[in-house]
């Protein structure tokens, strides 16, 4: 077996070698606990594996990602069930049936828990799965269970993962968190959203589908912050379309308190006027700080920042033998970043490597209607780094078929050097939006020029066949020096 001790390294100040004694200890079993571990022991590392749950896979499985993914295919058959009729379908839409939606949500969660059958990985890679409650450091080796067990490692990896932000208001108790909506008994008629970021969108177009209206409310002055400016327009305009209504730069949000018809009083504050807004249910999209409370790093001696665990390039927290992460890090809250920060710190922890991930090609978009996804620099971005850089942009309503399946809203903008030699950077609104980005992504990662991607042939019809039409625009854009557009 790999032993990751040297003399005066980790494993001699954890002590000599005992039961329960690992050369690695992962805290937490979702997607950057699983990837570490694994390559771990593929290492020859002793492993062995905490989880708080009974339930493995994390947040984005159990109560995240796969939730809202079920809800959105929901919402698209109410959407595409009520555009029947002008392809000759007659239905007689009925009001969904919230009960037997929240059931299709968990049973679907169960699946991808059947198929991701983590437990048995874990026993077949030879890795220890311990789910005897919350872990705490004792000491920068020692981790004390709930159970009253005690485990030491040479290096210890926390992937704990993130949980949702309540605002510090009165009456905050009153609200949802996002991984809470299947709880809600009914489907509310009003409902108000706090937190236009991707888990505030993407509910907003679920309760908007299933037909309750929606207020979505944000103190940053559009949604979406992190994406393209033209992103979060393209989306607003839509969502306002919808009859969603979308109230960004507001001042603050007050307070909470129980209407006497057992509704919710919600007071914000908009342009210097206070405003009282009775709604059914308050979902609070509000952050999503790591989980790291009350895991007695300061035992350890592992610094904290504004709930999360500051790291190196590497992964290693001040504490050269304690990594983060993951969302336990704070820098990207998607699973594709997890996963692959996950195998770089357990290699870097088991071999004592130097092993890096770069986060500029992590697609990430959200499930909404339309879709949105981007990948790389924003227009901002990339025009602030170089002024010279080549933008175009192609039209939804351009593409055949957007225009056979009714769903012309929408544009694929592409940003490239100003030789057109790299893409920088690929933002799309629209039908599928999430499956565009990712194939311009393999492009980037593949160091695809703007020309050779103008040339590929994509099959006919499609909405992947944009990315051709934008790179095609990309290249006029650098012959004439104005904005492309197809």
């Amino acid at each position: 077996m790999t032993t990751i001790s040297a003399p005066g390294t980790a494993h001699d100040a954890a002590g000599p070698a005992s039961p329960d004694h690992y050369d690695v200890a992962v805290i937490g079993a979702g997607p950057a606990g699983t990837a570490a571990a694994i390559r771990a022991a593929e290492l020859g590392a002793r492993v062995v594996v905490l989880e708080s749950s009974d339930r493995l896979g994390g947040t984005c499985v159990n109560t995240g990602c796969v939730p809202t993914r079920v809800f959105a295919k929901t919402a698209r058959l109410m959407r595409d069930v009520r555009a029947a009729s002008a392809y000759g379908i007659t239905t007689h839409p009925e009001p969904i049936d919230w009960a037997a939606t929240v059931a299709r949500v968990h049973e679907r969660v169960d699946a991808v828990r059947g198929i991701k059958a983590e437990a048995a990985r874990f026993d077949d890679a030879g890795i220890t799965l311990v789910q005897e409650g919350r872990a705490r450091f004792e000491d920068p080796h020692t981790l004390l269970l709930d159970s009253g067990r005690r485990l030491t490692a040479s290096t210890i990896l926390v992937c704990v993962g993130g949980h949702s932000r309540l605002l510090p208001i009165p009456g905050a108790e009153l609200a949802t968190v996002p991984e809470h909506v299947l709880g809600l008994p009914a489907l509310p008629r009003r409902v108000a959203i706090i937190g236009a970021g991707n888990t505030g969108v993407q509910l907003a177009t679920v309760f908007s589908s299933f037909g309750s209206e929606v207020a979505l409310l944000d103190l940053a002055p559009r949604i979406l912050m992190p994406s393209d400016a033209d992103v979060a327009a393209a989306v607003t305009e839509s969502f306002e379309a919808q009859g969603i209504v979308v109230h960004t730069g507001i001042e603050g949000v007050s307070s909470l308190a129980p209407a006497d018809d057992g509704r919710i009083v919600l007071t914000w504050t908009a342009e210097g006027d206070e405003r009282n807004d009775v709604f059914d249910a308050v979902v609070m999209a509000t952050g999503w700080p790591a989980d790291v409370e009350d895991l007695g790093l300061e035992n350890a001696g592992v610094e904290v920042d504004r709930s999360s665990i500051p790291v190196d390039r590497y992964f290693r927290s001040s504490v050269s033998h304690i990594f983060a992460v993951g969302d336990a890090n704070g820098r990207d809250m998607l699973v594709q970043a997890a996963q692959f920060e996950g195998e770089a710190a357990a290699e870097n922890a088991v071999l004592d490597a130097n092993r890096r991930t770069p986060h500029h090609l992590l697609p990430a978009g959200g499930f909404t209607d339309p879709d949105y996804a981007g990948v790389g620099l924003t227009e901002a971005q990339a025009r602030e780094r170089d002024p010279r850089c080549i933008v175009a942009t192609a039209s939804y309503r351009e593409l055949e078929r957007a225009v056979i399946d009714d769903r012309g809203v929408g544009f694929l903008k592409l940003i490239a050097d100003n030789r057109r030699e790299l893409i920088l950077g690929a933002h799309a609104v629209g039908e599928n939006a999430v499956e565009v980005i990712q194939s311009v992504t393999t492009a980037m990662a593949a160091g695809i020029d703007v020309a050779t991607l103008a040339g590929v042939k994509f099959a006919y019809p499609t909405y992947s066949a944009i990315i051709g039409s934008a790179a095609r625009a990309l290249l006029r854009a650098g012959a004439t020096g104005s904005p492309g557009r197809e």
